[in-house]
């Protein structure tokens, strides 16, 4: 973003909403679940069923923006820049959201701009460098410009004050369910995901080819902008970059200007965000396998326990961990905090392909639960889809003839267990498959190699 822009919005106020502070110390910070067992949720009632307590959803702000006005449009004023929201698209979110929030569970958005959402090809909300060849038409948000800085930090405004909005705290000492739930009557999200897997933009995150420099400046003043606009109206909620699991090497070997490892990414986003005075951000990581297709991650040859390791998957999670501990990438003192926002484990073909993909599954919860800056692990995904490359990553199978779920795989039972107090039970069978003779130290090398 020019300067000037950045600028522009750099006074607000993080902690602005008066009403929210007045409700107490509780209501500025980020709420705790009981447990990281988390979903990236396509049937509610079933994720409910499954006791999910981190949901996450697609958002896609073109969507929720009316470029072409419609009666119902709801209309929102942010720092002089009127949105018309649409109405029926806000609707199909709020009744997601709200019942994962009623079930108890923490919601993140991961927020998208989806290019063929775009009724208008000249939408503020457009990059200017935006490439339509991309290969997935996910575009970088538009903060170039004042009408695009303006309109993506009115939107983001908008859906922190729509889930962010709190009713009366019930004023009895009896905090029951009921009460509880009246809290918040659009539901609430506690995450905002900016963009999907950046450091490989190229495909998820869609600014043109561009050099690594040029894009963290970007990036960072995007995530900034976003980060203001939210704590106007929700001083608890995280702001998360999207990273997939290239560490040290790119996923375009041949091309630095389509993708980069997340190492250096994460290196020079820190001292940008430092250099433009630090703020709060945290860490959307995907530590998918090496290969989407083989489940068996502890087996992964790239992912070794140096700072230097190609890849970061589940076998060497820890490393992530470790390299947020450093002096660079503290916030005030503290790490900054992990969500495992969207990784899953492929179902191969075979008799035991079902069984490999449930003890990976149970590996990896265990992995997750053992490191303390982790505080979700969000499972992608629910239901098999079609049209993933071939990818059967759900915990349902899907039948295309009939365009409906079919069957529960057996990685649905541990799921549904796994921060439940049989989860040994249910997770034993997993031992012998993933080479242990117990769950403890999971997340742990079986050796120590440099570092």
């Amino acid at each position: 973003m020019p300067l000037s822009v950045a600028r522009l919005f750099a006074g607000v106020l993080l902690a602005s909403n008066l009403s929210l502070l007045a409700y107490g110390q509780e209501l500025s910070a980020f709420p705790s679940a009981t447990s990281k067992k988390g979903l990236q949720v396509e049937d509610v009632d079933d994720a409910i069923a499954l006791g999910v307590k981190h949901a996450a959803f697609n958002l896609s702000v073109p969507s929720l923006i009316s470029e072409t006005p419609r009666d119902d449009d709801i209309l929102w004023a942010h720092r002089g820049t009127t949105l018309r929201i649409n109405a029926h698209y806000l609707a199909s979110q709020t009744r997601r959201i709200k019942a994962m929030t009623d079930s108890g569970a923490l919601v993140y958005l991961i927020v998208l701009n989806i290019s063929g959402a775009h009724p208008d090809a000249q939408s503020a909300l457009v990059h200017p460098a935006y490439d339509s060849s991309s290969p997935n038409g996910i575009g970088a948000f538009n903060t170039q410009t004042d009408s695009g800085a303006r309109t993506f930090m009115a939107a983001m405004a908008f859906l922190a004050d729509h889930f962010g909005r709190v009713t009366k705290p019930p004023k009895t000492e009896d905090d029951s369910r009921q009460a509880a739930l009246e809290e918040w009557p659009n539901g609430r999200v506690v995450g905002y995901i900016i963009g999907n897997e950046v450091n490989s933009h190229w495909w998820w995150y869609n600014m043109g080819e561009i050099a690594i420099d040029d894009f963290v400046e970007q990036y960072e003043s995007t995530v900034r902008l976003a980060a203001q606009a939210i704590h106007e109206h929700a001083p608890w909620a995280r702001v998360y970059l999207s990273l997939e699991h290239h560490w040290s090497v790119r996923y375009s070997p041949a091309n630095p200007l389509r993708s980069f490892p997340a190492r250096d990414f994460l290196t020079k986003f820190a001292q940008v965000a430092r250099s433009h005075g630090d703020f709060d951000w945290h860490i959307a990581f995907h530590p998918y396998p090496e290969n989407l297709f083989d489940p068996e991650f502890w087996k992964d040859r790239q992912a070794t326990w140096s700072m230097d390791t190609a890849k970061i998957t589940f076998k060497n999670l820890k490393v992530l961990s470790d390299f947020l501990e450093r002096d660079a990438m503290l916030h005030e003192g503290l790490p900054r905090r992990i969500i495992l926002s969207e990784q899953g484990f492929h179902t191969p073909e075979g008799k035991n392909g079902e069984k490999t993909q449930a003890a990976a599954y149970c590996y990896a919860y265990r992995i997750a639960d053992e490191l303390p800056l982790v505080d979700a692990f969000i499972l992608h995904r629910h239901i098999d889809h079609p049209k993933e490359g071939g990818l059967a990553l759900g915990l349902w199978r899907f039948d295309e003839r009939t365009g409906k779920r079919t069957s529960k795989k057996l990685i649905y039972d541990a799921f549904q267990k796994a921060d439940s107090s049989d989860w040994e039970a249910a997770f034993d069978f997993a031992l012998p498959i993933v080479g242990l003779t117990d769950w403890e130290n999971a997340g742990r090398p079986p050796f120590e190699e440099p570092r």
